[in-house]
């Protein structure tokens, strides 16, 4: 791969990923032109929202990795896997992240960061223990390509009005929609019912449109990860080592990181899996079957 020019995107999840936006982006314009018709006083909703994607843009690498039990370790402390990450990182011309491990049994990598200036990629103790040096260079290499997509920043800024729709039907009463004015003489009742009723609409659509942009975006990680490596069967053996070792993971344990299953490479979910309509995963199936379609391109069958 020539380094400063990135191979791992793909036409049709390029345009699938531009389809899906663009419906979010039609859905919040709609909601909030209502919101404006109906004279809808949201400064303060803006204002606690906002606050909420800031901190979560800025201070999501510490705060993931906070909640996962996950600490940063120097060149001297893993120097194997510093070894790893900073090569696949000169491969794809990216700015080497920090580099963290969480101790848990769980088998997972993820990475977190507004930029990729400023990201870090964990790996788990459980994860360490269990996948080979090659597979597990496949499950870095697509975590650096969720860095070097900014996939953490889209994934924010396309959930921050699903966040304040969230935020109107749980808060959106008690804080007077309607800037107080429930008359029901002037509208007011009618005008705070009707907003709660598109609120609950634009946070349903945008929540499933937001987990196919995850899968898509998982599907495009995977992509990347094939191309670095140049060996996709790396990364499918990682996939099922991992998938089949997380149904023998004890439950509590899945339990603990499951809130994080967006940010990993295979969600921590037993057999009793979510429908793939709310999941923020590919299938193990889909996944395998493009990787294996990548080999064959590779192989020049």
């Amino acid at each position: 791969m020539r380094p400063g020019h990135w191979y791992g995107r793909s036409t049709g999840l390029t345009l699938r990923m531009a389809f899906v936006m663009g419906l979010l982006l039609l859905i919040y314009l709609a909601f909030i032109t209502l919101l404006f018709a109906l004279h809808t006083s949201i400064v303060l909703i803006a204002v606690v929202v906002g606050g909420m994607a800031i901190a979560q843009y800025f201070f999501s690498d510490k705060l993931v990795l906070a909640s996962m039990g996950a600490h940063e370790v120097s060149p001297q402390q893993a120097p194997e896997l510093h070894a790893l990450v900073e090569r696949l990182c000169q491969l794809i011309d990216l700015p080497k992240p920090k580099v963290a491990i969480a101790d848990t049994d769980v088998p997972n990598a993820f990475a977190t960061g507004r930029n990729p200036e400023h990201a870090v990629v964990c790996c788990t103790s459980g994860i360490m223990r269990r996948l080979d040096e090659d597979e597990l260079e496949a499950v870095l290499a697509h975590e650096l390509s969720h860095v070097k997509n900014r996939d953490v920043a889209v994934i924010t800024f396309a959930s921050i009005f699903s966040t304040i729709a969230s935020f109107i039907v749980q808060w959106g009463f008690w804080l007077g929609l309607s800037g107080g004015r429930r008359d029901s003489r002037n509208g007011g009742a009618s005008a705070g019912i009707l907003i709660y009723l598109a609120s609950i609409v634009v946070w349903i659509a945008s929540f499933l449109l937001i987990r196919a942009l995850s899968r898509y975006r998982e599907l495009a990680a995977d992509r990347g990860s094939a191309v670095i490596t140049g060996a996709p069967s790396h990364l499918m053996s990682a996939l099922v080592k991992i998938s089949g070792t997380m149904a023998r993971i004890p439950t509590q344990d899945l339990r603990q990181v499951e809130s994080h299953n967006a940010f990993m490479i295979v969600p921590a979910l037993n057999g009793d899996s979510l429908a793939g309509l709310f999941a923020t995963h590919p299938s193990l199936e889909t996944r395998l079957e493009q990787l294996r379609q990548l080999q064959r391109q590779m192989e020049g069958a």
